[in-house]
């Protein structure tokens, strides 16, 4: 029995069909994915909450059909809003035609870009498992102890990895900051022609028909048997707990953990024209304003849009949500005012273009990554077997990435198998 079709499930699931072995899918939401889904609104696909795929993913390589999910590129780099313009800062090793211009751009210094020369080949020495066994200490000390200038770290580094770890003090441990430059040095930076959701319903198409069931909440577990909220009860041989860290905890609260969840806000706006041509990440380096990052899916995956339209999505970090000790979701942030104070913002980079924007939806996602505050994977991989007959796989067991979460799941199938 696997608890949640999110994407620790559905790599468990695929491994153990794989296999030959037979398994029920268990699923709380009307759909599969969890955090990886994408909804369709007026023609616009939307993402809950921003994401991209980073090819390099051994696992993701590993499980997913890259050709059929049509991956769309980013261009290697960012376009970095300072106090009065737009600064590109693009890969010179991948865009060595813009590496002059990288050079001259006014973020950090020439010597601070050289230090991201350093850090590249730091990241890429030795195996990933051994990235995880490096000395640890926050991404901030860590990028202090490099020697980056305050101006780098606060108008570059800041806003590009706060917004991969939803933690802009850079608390996360540095060695989950070497994964993730590996990650995108690598390989690409995509997206699925049709949304991240692609990905959800790659693996689950992958499974036989009748092994995933929706609407099934599920309240208890015992010895052999799952109870759901509905007060079926379902004889198994094995569990495998695959839900985000809070349910799971809310089920087994021996895994609890005192760690608040990274939050984040994603504000999706219906655009006439897209505001930067580049299919870039458009990186807040000012340090004010609700924005941490911009991104136009439309631009780099055009079906996110409907024709003659364009998709803006806007991650916000400051405006959190939390869970309340009820497990419910409370905002930090009015979500009746945080469009118009995002439009306010973007009306300041981009002009009155802004004002034609319309507001799509706002998601608000309390858990949208584990906190890996350092200190952190001690040890890299938390074990799959909790005891007899019971597992635990999700993002938060290795690290918070959809390789982390597929890999775990894998792991947890494995074993099963034994």
């Amino acid at each position: 029995m696997i608890i949640s079709a999110e994407l620790a499930g559905l790599s468990c699931a695929n491994q153990l069909h794989k296999a030959g072995t037979e398994f029920i899918l268990l699923e709380a939401a009307d759909g599969i994915g969890g955090r990886v889904r994408t909804d369709e609104v007026d023609g616009f696909l939307l993402d809950r909450g921003f994401q991209v795929l980073l090819t390099a993913y051994p696992e993701a390589a590993r499980i997913l059909d890259y050709s059929a999910l049509n991956l769309q590129r980013f261009e290697p780099g960012s376009l970095i809003r300072t106090a009065d313009s737009f600064q590109r800062l693009s890969d010179p090793w991948r865009k060595p035609q813009y590496a002059i211009q990288t050079a001259m751009a006014r973020v950090g210094s020439l010597a601070d870009k050289l230090r991201i020369g350093w850090l590249r080949r730091s990241a890429a020495r030795g195996t990933l498992q051994s990235i995880f066994e490096r000395k640890d200490r926050s991404t901030e000390q860590e990028l202090r102890f490099l020697g980056f200038s305050d101006s780098m770290i606060e108008t570059f580094l800041r806003p590009f990895l706060g917004g991969v770890f939803l933690d802009r003090d850079l608390q996360t441990s540095c060695r989950m900051m070497y994964f993730v430059f590996r990650m995108f040095t690598e390989g690409d930076t995509a997206i699925p022609a049709m949304g991240m959701g692609a990905i959800s319903d790659q693996l689950a198409g992958a499974l036989p028909e009748d092994s995933v069931r929706l609407n099934s909440a599920v309240a208890e577990i015992r010895e052999h048997k799952v109870v759901l909220v509905s007060g079926e009860s379902i004889a198994c041989r094995d569990v495998v707990l695959a839900t985000e860290q809070p349910a799971a905890a809310g089920l087994l609260p021996e895994i609890a953990t005192e760690r608040t969840p990274r939050s984040v806000n994603c504000v999706y706006f219906a655009a006439e024209e897209p505001p930067v041509r580049d299919k870039m990440l458009v990186l807040n380096g000012t340090g004010t304003g609700p924005v941490n990052n911009l991104c136009v899916p439309s631009q780099i995956a055009p079906r996110y849009a409907p024709d003659g339209r364009v998709l803006v999505s806007a991650t916000v970090l400051t405006a959190k949500t939390v869970l309340t000790a009820k497990g419910d979701s409370e905002s930090l942030a009015d979500p009746e005012t945080l469009p118009s104070e995002i439009k306010r913002q973007m009306k300041s980079w981009f002009g009155n273009v802004v004002d034609s924007w319309t507001h799509l939806r706002t998601y608000k996602i309390p858990y949208a990554l584990p906190n890996q505050t350092s200190p952190a994977f001690n040890p890299a991989i938390q074990p799959a077997q909790l005891r007899k007959h019971l597992y635990v796989c999700g993002d938060y067991r290795a690290n918070g990435s959809i390789n982390g979460a597929l890999l775990s799941g894998r792991l947890a199938a494995d074993e099963i198998l034994k």
